[in-house]
């Protein structure tokens, strides 16, 4: 069960519970010995939430319901795409999510802001990437949800500064920060800097640490994230939103298709390596 924490007490913690398990049932049964009453929602029994049917999403609605586990977001892989690779179909794939969000209870998607050609200069691909976003959210504000933007490895929306770009365009009701630590420190990027560009656009926190030596994801406050010292200043400026657990500790079905490139993590257990996770975040925060 959650422990009682000395700081961010009114934040619930998440987590991409496909890290445990492909199967649903096995997702709920660990979040619910564990005490997690939400989830990030990314896959479930090995469909990607972007691809559910209405059938599937109520389904996963009622399973969730009666195990008393409640949406946070959908982590959804809309923007992680090729900036040149057609975008109307990526369209109407994203006012789908927009449907299964409602069928789900959420109002959060997480999305990405399109992958940059390798050895290319971000900075040529920033009008056709404003663009792509600015209809994005168009979409966004007809479903009444708010689109997440998650600093990735690889996209326009990388390093701090160029997220700091996004927001000040495009921050608003529809439109927010997700917060990645690893994701950061996978990029080389300072992560109390990125936090002091970021500060006044957080509404959602990814948890999860890394090392600038090797890249390599490990628990939070393990690595060079900043994680604590983030969590205090998170605290101290009234942050209330959700703390979403993306382990990334073992080779979880799925992960291939996440990352271009992706390394091995070394554990295969994914029940073990969401419980480690899990754990590490609780003292963190106690």
């Amino acid at each position: 069960m959650n422990a009682a924490r000395s700081i961010l007490k009114h934040c619930n913690i998440s987590g991409f519970a496909d890290e445990i398990d492909e199967s649903l049932d096995k997702q709920i049964d660990l979040l619910v010995r564990l005490g997690v009453k939400w989830v990030e929602l990314r896959s479930a029994d090995g469909i990607n939430v972007s691809k559910f049917t209405v059938e599937k999403a109520q389904e996963v609605k009622a399973k969730l319901d009666a195990a008393g586990i409640s949406v946070s977001a959908l982590g959804s892989p809309i923007g992680k795409i090729d900036i040149n690779a057609e975008f109307e179909p990526h369209i109407e794939r994203l006012k789908h999510v927009c449907k299964i969000a409602k069928i789900l209870g959420t109002k959060y998607i997480r999305m990405f802001s399109f992958f940059i050609p390798q050895g290319e200069n971000p900075a040529a691909y920033k009008d056709e990437v404003f663009a792509r976003m600015a209809r994005m959210i168009e979409v966004a504000k007809e479903a009444n949800v708010v689109l997440l933007h998650e600093n990735e490895k690889d996209i326009y929306g990388d390093i701090a500064p160029r997220c700091l770009e996004l927001m000040e365009k495009f921050y608003g009701p529809n439109f927010g920060c997700t917060f990645d630590f690893a994701n950061f420190v996978q990029c080389g990027q300072d992560t109390k800097k990125a936090y002091e560009l970021l500060k006044p656009y957080i509404t959602y926190v990814h948890v999860k640490d890394a090392l600038f030596a090797d890249e390599s994801v490990v628990p939070a406050g393990q690595g060079d994230g900043n994680v604590s010292r983030i969590f205090v200043q998170l605290d101290c400026n009234g942050y209330e939103g959700f703390l979403s657990l993306e382990p990334h500790l073992a080779d979880f079905a799925g992960l291939k298709d996440l990352e271009k490139n992706a390394a091995k993590r070394g554990m295969s257990d994914g029940e073990k390596a969401f419980t480690i996770a899990h754990d590490a975040l609780v003292e963190l925060l106690s």
